[in-house]
């Protein structure tokens, strides 16, 4: 058999290799994060921390769930992501299904799909943006996280193409039963588009959920930033006014520890959705790659 072909081996082999390199790559930064943000001062102030606590405490959490900022931040940050994911999704969806249809049922497809591309390619830049959600009203307003990033020309290409490889007999038999287009999307292609809009759901809470630079520029209190754009304050900028240390804790805990365990709470909301998307994403290897 294929599989017990010497080269067959060496690949295998040097593949798992690789991609155990690459995973550990991945887990040995947060296992370093998780270890600092349990570590007593002196240990994470004379930097000896690997990938053990040294000295270990929770007095780093308890402070950080003390701090006002940090839990104002996380609620934003959570709302922002699931209306944000929620309404981008169905935008994205929207407008593919239509784009998926063939130019005879849907006679402007060609013209919005050349006005998709071009949005795409070219960008009006920062300054424009800014005075476009100046204008309307949403500098200021927690609508600045959600209505900017609706439109994901990249996300509705992928939609697009997803239905396009779908059977299209199963149009064919829902017009025959009198169904409409809106019943089609509906009954049809989303129940089989779940690994599709699950990728894509993914896409959109990571990049909600990391978007800092909104906050910066379109916020007029930190009490209104997001939790990515109150870590970017912290942790690049050094404002360590944010972290809700004072002087008195100061003598028994140590910046960085509480850096570290705000960081590692900010990443755990999304770490713990892959579990949950994953059988969506080895359906979705598989989808379409067998024809009857």
């Amino acid at each position: 058999m294929y599989y017990k072909n010497p080269s067959y081996k060496a690949f295998y082999y040097s593949n798992v290799t690789v991609l155990l390199l690459v995973s550990l790559l991945c887990i040995l930064p947060m296992l370093h994060i998780f270890a600092v943000s349990l570590s007593g001062k002196s240990a994470a102030e004379a930097n000896l921390v690997t990938f053990f606590p040294i000295g270990f405490n929770l007095e780093s959490y308890a402070k950080t769930f003390e701090n006002d900022n940090f839990i104002r931040a996380i609620q934003i940050s959570v709302l922002r992501t699931v209306i944000g994911t929620a309404l981008a999704m169905t935008v994205t969806v929207l407008a593919a299904f239509p784009l998926s249809r063939s130019s005879i049922d849907f006679k402007p497809r060609n013209l919005y799909v050349w006005f998709f591309l071009i949005i795409m390619i070219f960008d009006a830049g920062l300054i424009p943006h800014y005075l476009l959600n100046q204008k309307i009203g949403l500098v200021g307003s927690f609508w600045v996280y959600i209505l900017p990033h609706l439109l994901n020309v990249w996300n509705i290409i992928l939609m697009m193409n997803f239905f396009r490889a779908l059977p299209k007999e199963l149009d064919e038999a829902a017009i025959m039963d009198g169904a409409s287009s809106f019943r089609i999307l509906t009954s049809i292609y989303l129940p089989i588009s779940m690994p599709a809009i699950a990728t894509l759901s993914l896409f959109a809470m990571v990049g909600q959920w990391n978007n800092w630079f909104d906050g910066m520029l379109y916020m007029r209190s930190p009490d209104q930033w997001p939790l990515a754009t109150l870590l970017q304050t912290i942790v690049v900028a050094l404002d360590l006014s944010k972290t809700g240390i004072n002087f008195e804790d100061l003598e028994m805990l140590s910046n960085r520890s509480v850096k570290a365990a705000q960081i590692f709470i900010a990443m755990l909301p999304i770490l713990a959705v892959y579990p949950f998307l994953q059988r969506f994403f080895v359906k979705g290897i598989v989808l379409g790659s067998v024809k009857e």
